[in-house]
């Protein structure tokens, strides 16, 4: 799995002219699906999120995590992070999971950070979603469950 996590004062999602789902200050993360992930990697990838200290202390200093700041989560699922660009000037997806596969790992990724106890709103996989943020910092983090960085 590979994701964009994004700290956000603010982020949402709109559907069809409306919106389908809003946060306010906590993390937007991006969610690809590869076609070798699995509940180790969820599981891997939501400790990390829920401890990264990268919300500011009393000092200005990323010291904090979403879990000490109450913050909220906005999960959208993109296949489009497994892009390939090696070849060419359209980028290949070859190596994004299937739908009938990257739903069920996009949903049980979803519960285990729900289960964390802050609120948790999601996107419509694959719908087409337009999604707005305001950034904090700005702060943008990626992290890949296969490379453990």
């Amino acid at each position: 799995m590979r994701l964009i996590i994004q700290r956000v004062l603010s982020a949402s999602v709109t559907i069809d002219e409306a919106i389908y789902s809003q946060i306010n200050h906590g993390l937007l993360i991006l969610l690809g699906v590869t076609h070798d992930d699995t509940k180790e990697d969820i599981e891997w990838l939501v400790q990390k999120i829920i401890n990264l200290r990268i919300f500011n202390d009393e000092e200005g200093k990323m010291n904090r995590s979403i879990q000490d700041v109450q913050g909220e989560f906005l999960v959208v699922s993109q296949f489009t992070l497994y892009a390939s660009t090696k070849k060419g000037n359209r980028p290949s997806f070859i190596v994004s999971a299937k739908p009938e596969i990257a739903v069920s790992l996009y949903e049980n990724f979803i519960e285990e950070i729900i289960k964390c106890g802050l609120v948790t709103q999601t996107g419509v996989f694959g719908a087409d979603m337009k999604v707005a943020l305001v950034n904090d910092g700005p702060v943008t983090i990626i992290i890949d469950s296969k490379n453990k960085e």
